[in-house]
């Protein structure tokens, strides 16, 4: 089924998120609506036309790994080219680097569009914008100079790489070293996994991000380096030179996203044309390289969240058509004979709720972007504060909950299949393969909520999160005021929007305050309780833009809008807040029993021999 850019909801989205709050900040003043647009409907045109139709190729024909080199899925390298050439990889980054320098919040549409036409494609841009990022951060003088012109312009990619074999998601254990050399270089040898495009053909040079050790380094964490290595060494003259000693052992065989080749890197196995060591350079201070590649984490994990959201785009759209056009039994009130099988109740509550789930978690995202570009461009040093506070406290959630609902939307497309969606040929079953890693990449799920609650809320005492609150209170009352004097066919269930949204903020709260006062007694119990309170942060964030959004569709319905979108949207929105909203309910619960539920974990034979 073709792929089509959900054009509308996107604008929408962002108008919704403070698009013209954006567009007015130091800076962006030359980035119009009209250029906005622009952009949406070229991007469209691209995904839809260049990227989209090789998602099932690349299912079906993986990257293939010969002796040290990949060959990527047939129809990729040209994608590539073609999204190179048109400046895509550019689009948030400074101009003065050859970027388009749009804010974060204009470039989040595009990015998760690309995203949504092909998830295996999007992880080599993705992770590009990740290392641009990061040197643009923490990088020398030199080093942007030499290496983010080639990243912005699509002729070199980049890659993170934090696993070993015996580290996993524990970078404490991390063992590659890096020996210093008399030419300030530094020569690197270890063995790293789970490397996403850490070899391919798409571009002339390979840009490896790397955590090391140096011989004096302390243990743990806090002796951790960052280096880039290149596949290719870089000239004085920004040609490229002998190949490094980077060895792609082979490529894991995955059970989904087969055309993202996910590499096993080996450094210092002598088999470039340096000699023995990978040549690599530092990247800031010695000591400080987790510290470093946080930056490109944060960046990826935003990015994996969309990845999540474009995805459940995706699996919906398939699921939508197949339940148009698939004819089976009768319409339960009655009909004269069988009907599409979108006609029957339950496959009308499993699309909405792909579609409740996706576009709650969408507004999340932009949201999340407008607070990033306010932190970075505000004139106004509190609202920057304000802005970044909000913008990191997302993160998680985007990241988290983008991917948990990834994998339940994905999983709904293949019930609305019924038996054909366990077939691979009509296509359901990718989505569903391909969304299981989500909540993997980039730190766990488990992972993502530590640091919600850890980095997010003790940190600050509770206070960005509270500060949320009190903005939903303030669409908790508009809500209030609007289901009062809607029409009649409205007024229920806004009524009963406004109802569950006010019962979730409560559950919400409730559940911050647990985390603040039981972190004084009992840690365990408040990281037992961590995954719960991150999935009923995105349920209830997820329910604040739902409200938000049906009182924009209302106003417009009420000012004698005829636009269908409008009202789509609105019983959308409506359903939202009377089928998903009530998830609040169990999962506060929970996560104030998390001291309960640890007890019975550590006490059971789950923990045996521990």
């Amino acid at each position: 089924m073709p792929y089509v850019t959900p054009l509308q909801d996107y604008r929408f989205a962002l108008k919704l998120a403070g698009l013209d709050e954006v567009l007015a900040l130091p800076g962006y003043q030359e980035v119009t609506p009209d250029l906005v647009d622009a952009i949406l409907d070229e991007n469209a045109r691209f995904a839809e036309q260049a990227i989209a139709p090789l998602n099932v190729a690349g299912d079906i024909k993986p990257a293939q790994w010969r002796d040290g080199q990949v060959t990527t899925t047939p129809g990729f390298k040209q994608g590539f080219a073609d999204y190179a050439a048109a400046g895509w990889q550019g689009l948030q980054h400074p101009p003065q680097w050859g970027g388009q320098g749009l804010p974060k919040l204009v470039a989040a549409a595009p990015c998760e569009n690309l995203q949504a036409a092909n998830l295996a494609f999007s992880l080599c841009p993705m992770l590009t914008d990740g290392v641009i990022e990061a040197l643009l951060t923490v990088g020398s003088e030199a080093q942007r100079k030499a290496y983010i012109p080639q990243l912005i312009a699509g002729k070199w990619t980049g890659t993170m790489n934090l696993t070993e074999p015996q580290a996993g998601s524990d970078l404490a254990q991390v063992a590659t070293r890096a020996v210093p050399q008399p030419d300030g270089t530094y020569r690197l040898s270890g063995q790293k996994i789970f490397i996403t495009y850490g070899e391919h053909d798409l571009a002339e040079n390979i840009i490896h991000l790397v955590l090391a050790r140096l011989p004096d380094a302390p243990a743990g964490v806090k002796g951790i380096s960052l280096f880039i290595v290149p596949k290719f060494l870089v000239n004085a003259d920004g040609s490229l030179g002998p190949r490094n000693d980077v060895w792609c052992a082979s490529l894991e065989h995955k059970l989904g996203i087969h055309g993202s080749p996910t590499a096993v890197l080996l450094y210092g196995s002598g088999k470039g044309d340096v000699g023995e060591g990978a040549v690599g350079y530092l990247v800031g201070e010695a000591n400080r390289g987790l510290e470093y590649m946080f930056i490109m984490m944060n960046a990826a994990r935003f990015g994996v969240g969309q990845q999540g959201i474009g995805l459940s785009e995706r699996a919906y759209q398939h699921a939508l058509a197949y339940a148009r056009e698939r004819v089976q039994g009768r319409a339960v009130e009655g009909s004269a004979g069988p009907v599409a099988i979108v006609r029957h109740p339950d496959v009308q509550r499993m699309l909405l709720t792909m579609r409740g789930l996706t576009e709650a978690a969408r507004a999340i995202s932009f949201v999340a972007a407008a607070e990033h570009d306010k932190g970075a461009q505000h004139p106004d040093a509190a609202v920057r504060a304000r802005g970044r506070a909000v913008y990191e406290y997302l993160v998680p959630v985007v990241k988290g909950f983008s991917t948990e609902i990834a994998v339940e939307v994905a999983s709904l497309g293949v019930q609305v299949h019924g038996g054909m969606g366990y077939i691979e040929e009509t296509g359901a079953a990718q989505y569903y393969r391909d969304a299981r890693i989500l909540p993997i990449y980039e730190g766990t799920t488990a992972i993502q909520a530590n640091d919600f609650v850890g980095r997010k809320t003790l940190r600050d005492g509770g206070a960005t999160a509270y500060a949320c609150l009190s903005a939903m209170r303030e669409t908790l009352e508009a809500l209030h005021t609007e289901s009062g004097r809607a029409a009649a066919d409205d007024r229920a269930g806004l009524q009963l929007m406004r109802d569950n949204f006010d019962l979730a903020i409560q559950n919400y709260e409730s559940v911050v305050a647990y985390i603040l006062e039981r972190a004084q007694s009992d840690i365990r119990a408040v990281y037992a309780a961590s995954v719960p309170y991150l999935m009923l942060a995105g349920i209830v964030h997820g329910g604040w833009q739902m409200a938000r959004a049906a009182l924009a569709c209302q106003h417009e319905i009420a000012a004698g809008s005829t636009d269908p979108f409008y009202r789509n949207k609105l019983e959308t929105a409506l359903f939202y807040g009377a089928q998903i909203l009530p998830r609040s309910l169990s999962l506060s619960a929970a996560a104030r029993a998390a001291h309960v539920a640890d007890r019975s974990a550590t006490q059971s034979d789950i923990a045996a021999g521990y």
